[in-house]
């Protein structure tokens, strides 16, 4: 049962981060009347979809990641040609809202004609042959193509995402990462409620983390517990000396007063070595005394968390281009493999590891590489410069390119974490 918590937390965790960060550009590309076709979290085969109103959530096998897929950034609809045959159905207002490509014969209450003129874009109207008169509907808005069993929603110019101002389109792709960076600092902040604040100046060793198999689990010590003395020798807050204290003493009974909650009491503990090091060891480790965190402090604690996590990420980001490695390299695999050994200590711990994950994932969607929301805006930035846009062609080859470029590097890194874990 422990192994399927972990996986769940796990599994919760990208979830919501992937889940927040796509919603950011859903939201605002609603807000700016961009039809959003598609909300999707993961890739590859659909495991679960439902429609509402009129976009499609989905939820794909693969859990690297998803995408809110907009009106306008793919290529739209199969352009119907004049001459070719096709059916319609009308509605109560006369118009045009649903265009049947194929098993024409099979549809029921429409209007079979062939197509003299059409434009879903722009004039949304649709004029046919009809037996050898000429009919004009206008189509509606939020009308359908039916091909293959397969509707899909039209969208007129209004609702693309090309369409849209400068400012619109650039806050619809930058809310994503701005998202991410909300959910940070409410991660950290949690963080900090759940964790506590470290008292100063503490006036006494707790343990943070027991080793299971180690003379402390066999003694049945506790996290939380307070050292007060071995074998006479007061300890206090003077973690440095309790483990001169136990490596001294390796294979030798050792007298320890403890205290958990109101109550202290005796044991006795035989330090060993551990294999490849030295002196006795008892399998703990200290943590910090806490006291619980008031509100002002939960907001600068998530502030300042946010801030040096930021600084360590650039670093990181430095170090990696000076000195670049694949062993530096960590892709779904190994992050899901850390991620499930820091479940194993908590929730706590596993909400400060989803604030800086998704700290980090807001970060890298900004960086100008092509493919990413970084990129994406850079040529929103040109455009506005030039007061035109950068050819659409031109653009969408570039983000191929590098789309292209970072799923090959993920498989290279995939293939690198694999095997990392067969070798150990």
């Amino acid at each position: 049962m422990e192994m399927v918590r972990i996986v769940f937390l796990t599994v919760l965790m990208f979830f919501v981060i992937v889940t927040v960060h796509e919603w950011g550009h859903y939201y605002f590309a609603r807000r700016a009347g961009i039809l959003v076709r598609e909300f999707a979290i993961g890739f590859g085969p659909k495991l679960f979809s439902y429609k509402r109103n009129e976009t499609q959530f989905t939820l794909r096998l693969l859990p690297f990641g998803g995408y809110a897929r907009m009106a306008g950034e793919d290529p739209e609809l199969v352009e119907i040609q004049p001459g070719q045959t096709i059916a319609v159905r009308l509605n109560a207002e006369n118009q045009v809202k649903k265009i049947y490509l194929d098993q024409l014969d099979n549809r029921k209450n429409v209007i079979r004609g062939e197509v003299q003129f059409m434009d879903m874009v722009d004039r949304l109207s649709v004029r046919l042959d009809v037996d050898g008169e000429f009919q004009q509907y206008e189509i509606h808005p939020q009308a359908h193509t039916v091909a293959k069993g397969v509707e899909t929603q039209i969208a007129p110019r209004d609702r693309q995402f090309g369409s849209k101002t400068v400012g619109q389109r650039a806050l619809a792709i930058f809310a994503g990462p701005v998202m991410n960076f909300i959910l940070a600092f409410v991660l950290f902040a949690l963080n900090i409620q759940m964790a506590g604040i470290p008292v100063e100046n503490p006036t006494y060793v707790q343990i943070g983390e027991i080793t299971k198999g180690m003379p402390a689990d066999e003694a049945n010590l506790k996290e939380g517990d307070i050292i007060e003395s071995i074998n006479g020798n007061a300890i206090g807050a003077d973690y440095q000396k309790m483990i001169e204290l136990i490596s001294a003493s390796k294979d030798k009974p050792m007298e320890w007063t403890v205290r958990r909650g109101d109550e202290s009491f005796d044991l006795t503990l035989i330090p060993r070595t551990m294999e490849g090091e030295e002196g006795g060891k008892v399998g703990i480790i200290p943590e910090l005394p806490t006291r619980p965190a008031g509100f002002g402090e939960t907001i600068t604690g998530s502030g300042t968390a946010m801030v040096d996590t930021t600084n360590i990420i650039f670093q990181g980001f430095r170090q990696l281009i000076q000195k670049f490695s694949m062993d530096d390299l960590g892709g779904p695999v190994r992050t899901f493999e850390v991620t499930g050994q820091i479940a194993k200590q908590g929730i706590a711990q596993l909400t400060k590891w989803a604030a800086i994950l998704s700290l980090y994932l807001g970060i890298f969607n900004l960086l100008p590489i092509p493919a990413l929301d970084g990129s994406r805006l850079v040529f929103l930035g040109i455009e506005a410069l030039r007061g035109r846009p950068v050819d659409p062609n031109r653009e969408g080859m570039v983000h191929f390119i590098g789309f292209a470029m970072l799923f090959l590097l993920m498989i290279a890194v995939t293939y690198n974490d694999i095997l990392r874990l067969i070798t150990g």
